[in-house]
């Protein structure tokens, strides 16, 4: 097993707060995309897709310039908290969701996108207002395409590594997350705790995949 468990507890705080942050960024990004008729639509889908498709490192050093101390964002926050937002777990938790926020914007909107009108229509021209719809009719029938999302999401935040290491660091006790941790390992030549952590990271990750796809038919 792990000599140091804190990496993993580590790794499970950040990946389920940026999970419940991209859900729910992710689900009022995904019906804005989905419903909004406006200018910039496919700008915002791109920049919410960007982090998909560029290394992870590079997505790193962007966050970096942005909420480091040179920053304008980094110099307010510091003036406000009295120390940096880089090298944190914050880091870690912003880097992981910005990771994960993709997942939940793309299957939310197929899914958004998928519900059928005439339901929707029932409800407005039963004169519930579009907030209602949204929360009784839209999401609830997009449950599944949502929930996987949130799943693909989990299992990204779990494994973010790139964008962690730069904005987070690698401070044992402080800012290791597990992935981390197994690179560490491996560098150090311990191959036993790579493999431990290794297939720690992949039973978790499998462990949350089932379990949304087994809550999303229970509820289908």
């Amino acid at each position: 097993m792990l000599n140091d468990w804190f990496p993993f507890w580590m790794t499970l705080r950040v990946a389920s707060i940026a999970s419940a942050i991209a859900t729910v960024l992710g689900i009022a990004i995904a019906y804005l995309l989905a419903k909004g008729k406006f200018r910039g639509r496919a700008l915002i889908e791109a920049i919410v897709t960007l982090p998909i498709v560029i290394p992870p490192t590079v997505m790193g050093y962007f966050l970096l310039t942005a909420l480091g101390v040179n920053s304008a964002f980094g110099r307010a926050w510091e003036k406000l908290t009295g120390s940096a937002i880089v090298f944190t777990p914050t880091a870690a938790v912003i880097a992981a969701t910005i990771a994960a926020l993709p997942f939940v914007v793309r299957a939310s909107r197929a899914a958004i996108e998928e519900v059928d009108d005439r339901a929707e229509a029932a409800m407005r021209v039963a004169g519930h207002p579009e907030w209602k719809v949204a929360l009784l009719v839209t999401f609830p029938l997009a449950r599944r395409g949502i929930l996987a999302g949130v799943a693909l999401a989990g299992a990204r935040a779990l494994g973010e590594f790139g964008a962690t290491v730069m904005i987070a660091g690698n401070i044992p006790g402080r800012t290791q997350t597990l992935p981390i941790a197994v690179f560490d390992s491996v560098q150090a030549g311990d191959i036993d705790q790579a493999r431990n952590g290794s297939l720690l990271l992949v039973g978790i990750a499998i462990a949350a995949l089932i379990a949304m796809t087994v809550l999303s038919r229970r509820r289908s």
